[in-house]
C-alpha cells in the first residue's frame, strides 16, 4: 500500500518514515514550513527522503502559519523548559496544525494515486494537543472518506496513536533509524536544547526504551528533574 508520510524531520516522523520503508510502503514525504521557529526540522526531513530514496514535497505555509498567532512555535514568546505533559506547553500549540497539514496531504496523495497518508501523532501528545487524540484522527479519516468519495480512496494510517514516546523509539531503532539524524527541540538552536518539553520527552523516551539516545544536548541531565517535578505534580 503506498503511503504518503507527513515528516517533520522530528524522532516520531522519521523513524516513522524508515518502519514504512523497512515494510517497502514508503512512497513520499510531505514536510510544511508555517513559519515556525525550529524550522531546521524541514533539513532532516529532506535528509530522510534522499536517504530513503523517495520524493520530498516541501509546502510553503508560511504566510498562513503568521495567521496562526499566540503559539511559541510562530511568535516571540518563550518556548517553557519542563516535562511536555505540563499545561505551560500548551502555549506550544498551533490552532489546527494537523488538520490544515493533512489536509494537503490527502489532496496530494490522492493526485499520485498513493492508498494512505500517515502520520506520526502519539499518546504522549494527547495532553496538550487536540488535533493528536483518537477522536480527531477517527473523525478525520472520515471526513476525507467523504471529500474524496467518488475520486479516490485513501486511508489515514495512525500507528502510533496509542504509542508511547518510548514504543516510538523502539519501532525506529528496529527500523534501523538514525535518530541523530532527527530534530526535536522547539528552539531551534544549534543544539537541542535539553530543557523544553520536546527535548525532556525525547531524553525521557530513550531512558524508557533502554536505548542509547545520540543526541547532543546543552543541558543533557536537566530532564531527569523535570521528570520527577512532574511526577511530584502528578502525585
Amino acid at each position: 500500500m503506498n503511503t504518503t508520510l507527513v515528516c517533520s524531520g522530528g524522532l516520531d516522523s522519521v523513524s516513522l518514515a524508515h518502519v514504512l520503508a523497512a515494510q517497502g510502503r514508503l512512497s513520499r514525504l510531505i514536510s510544511f514550513d508555517y513559519g515556525q521557529r525550529h524550522r531546521k526540522e524541514l533539513d532532516f526531513a529532506l535528509a530522510c527522503a534522499r536517504r530513503l530514496d523517495v520524493p520530498h514535497h516541501l509546502v510553503d505555509l508560511s504566510g498562513m502559519g503568521a495567521a496562526l498567532s499566540g503559539s511559541a512555535l510562530t511568535d516571540d514568546i518563550d518556548v517553557p523548559d519542563g516535562h511536555y505533559a505540563e499545561d505551560t506547553m500548551r502555549v506550544t500549540v498551533v490552532p489546527n496544525r494537523n488538520a490544515i497539514m493533512l489536509t494537503v496531504a490527502f489532496g496530494i496523495a490522492a493526485a499520485n494515486g498513493d492508498a494512505a497518508v500517515a502520520a506520526a501523532v502519539h499518546g504522549g501528545d494527547h495532553f496538550i494537543y487536540p488535533d493528536c487524540r483518537p477522536a480527531f484522527t477517527d473523525a478525520f479519516a472520515a471526513m476525507q472518506k467523504a471529500a474524496l468519495e467518488g475520486y479516490a480512496d485513501v486511508a489515514l494510517d495512525v500507528p502510533f496513536v496509542h504509542a508511547t514516546k518510548a514504543d516510538i523509539v523502539v519501532a525506529g531503532a528496529g527500523a534501523g533509524t538514525p535518530f541523530a539524524q532527527t530534530w526535536s527541540c522547539y528552539k531551534g538552536g544549534a543544539r537541542h536544547c535539553g530543557r523544553c518539553g520536546t527535548c525532556v520527552e525525547r531524553r525521557e523516551a530513550f531512558h524508557l526504551a533502554g536505548v542509547e539516545d545520540p543526541t547532543d544536548y546543552e543541558d543533557p541531565d536537566f530532564w531527569q528533574a523535570a521528570v520527577a517535578a512532574h511526577a511530584v505534580q502528578g502525585a
